[in-house]
């Protein structure tokens, strides 16, 4: 299914094609490899020994199939409290950066859940509170890191001149 969808399907011009896949090695992460064989991989992780584990396996496979990896993003790192900002650590907390040293790989950032990014996103209201949304600067950093790390320079591909547009379209995605 994933070779017809990446296959199939008339993409059009794209930047970027962003495809989340469950953690492993399987035969999805094979598909994608056959079908784009010189794909660049973000690797994301939790901040739990268990799911760097699972990650450290997909660095493997991603060496072995000769992947480009561009870092590793620690997902889940805190709860952004809704009324007050303040981030709370509901794991561990730096599982991803341990992982990206042990790799030798760029560690990319660290992403909490934050409930107002999706109120944001789905209202459409993100960029007008880009500075009321504490994941929006984590979001921010990362797509920075990715895009001079892969050579892309697209911050004036903005809206009207927005720079942070650019970043908007990416971070909808990745959500």
């Amino acid at each position: 299914m994933i070779k017809q969808f990446l296959e199939d399907v008339c993409w059009g011009a794209l930047d970027f094609l962003l495809i989340d896949t469950p953690p492993g090695t399987s035969d999805e992460h094979m598909a994608v490899m056959e079908c784009i064989p010189n794909c660049s991989v973000i690797l994301v992780t939790s901040p739990q020994a268990v799911a760097a584990a699972d990650v450290l396996r997909q660095v493997s496979f991603c060496k072995t199939t000769g992947a480009n990896i561009v870092g590793i993003i620690e997902t889940l790192s805190g709860f952004v409290c809704p009324n007050c900002s303040d981030c709370s650590l509901l794991f561990n907390q730096g599982g991803g950066q341990r992982l990206a040293e042990h790799c030798k790989l760029a560690f990319l950032g660290s992403v909490p859940i934050d409930p107002n990014l999706s109120t944001f996103l789905e209202g459409g209201t993100l960029l007008e509170n880009k500075d009321t949304c504490v994941s929006y600067q984590s979001y921010h950093e990362i797509v920075d890191k990715v895009l001079t790390i892969i050579g892309v320079n697209c911050v004036t591909n903005g809206k009207d001149g927005d720079d942070n547009y650019s970043i908007y379209r990416i971070v909808k995605l990745l959500s």
